[in-house]
């Protein structure tokens, strides 16, 4: 049985072996845990009293909510420093360091993110109307903001697309990958979303990175807006689909190509596959074949064939 010291020796081994999956180096990574603690900070500046236990009262509101963006200096500041540092190195900047410009860079950068905060509310909010009048099972604004997981990733995405159009796209992709594991709903930190976005129930629905959605656009379960297979040389090239304003898009469907745009007011069957544009006021279905067989006591299904 192996010592410790020969535990420690082999493991330390390996990552001088194996070289790309280690990161040992005089800057950390930014910390997942971190990240889960911002996004928490963050969601409850844009839905105060519903992502913490904080009682807020007109007496309290603004010390707590002061508190709160107090920590969020202090978190984000740390984090989007080290961002920038793993993006500045990745684009060969070998000489970027965790330094007092880094530092400044970042904290601009999170001051200008909490100043979006009035104007992410004032979006977010009508996300949350286009869940409440879209859907019938919905009783209550806060019925959609505590147990609604698509308005929950469409919080999130908003937040990380901020984060993906200032270049501080790791924190992007962790953010969007934090919220793909707890509601099962992938959206890339790049894609843009236009207003009054409705997903519903959500679970399997992918959105990629170059995917344009307009205005007043729902979508459905298990929805793919996709990529043709492409080589990674054309990663900066439109890849997936537009979604223009007033689609509906039922569960199932998948949608793929940067060249494929379905036209506004246009309805996407569940289950359809659709790699070429449609026009406006378009319905695309899905034709399932139904063959109807015959039950006999004591026998299995006919199907007719």
């Amino acid at each position: 049985m192996s010592s410790l010291k020969e535990l420690t020796a082999a493991i330390v081994a390996s990552y001088r072996e194996a070289g790309g999956a280690n990161h040992i180096g005089d800057v950390h990574l930014p910390s997942r845990a971190r990240v889960a603690r911002i996004l928490t900070d963050l969601e409850e500046l844009i839905f105060p009293g519903f992502a913490c236990d904080d009682t807020l009262t007109e007496e309290t509101v603004e010390f707590v909510t002061g508190s709160r963006i107090a920590r969020l200096i202090d978190d984000l500041t740390r984090q989007v420093a080290l961002d920038l540092v793993h993006e500045r190195r990745s684009d060969g900047k070998v000489e970027a360091a965790l330094d007092a410009e880094t530092l400044a860079d970042a904290h601009a950068f999170t001051t200008t993110l909490l100043e979006t905060i009035p104007t992410l509310r004032a979006s977010l909010n009508l996300d949350v109307e286009a869940l409440l009048d879209g859907d019938p099972a919905v009783r209550s604004r806060e019925e959609v903001i505590l147990a609604y997981p698509g308005l929950r990733a469409i919080v999130v995405h908003r937040v990380a697309n901020v984060f993906w159009k200032s270049g501080v796209r790791l924190l992007a992709r962790m953010m969007s990958e934090a919220v793909h594991g707890l509601t099962g709903i992938d959206i890339h930190p790049g894609a843009t979303i236009g207003r009054s976005f409705y997903i519903d129930h959500g679970t399997g629905v992918v959105i990629g990175e170059t995917t344009v959605i307009g205005d007043h656009v729902k979508i459905y379960q298990g929805v793919s807006l996709g990529a043709l297979s492409v080589q990674k040389r054309l990663q900066d090239q439109k890849r997936h689909p537009t979604i223009e304003d007033h689609v509906t898009v039922y569960a199932g469907a998948t949608i793929l190509g940067g060249d494929t745009v379905v036209g506004h007011h246009s309805v996407v069957g569940g289950n359809v596959w659709l790699v070429t544009s449609v026009p406006p006021h378009s319905v695309v279905e899905h034709q399932a074949v139904v063959r109807v067989g015959s039950r006999h006591r004591g026998e299995g299904f006919d199907p007719g064939i």
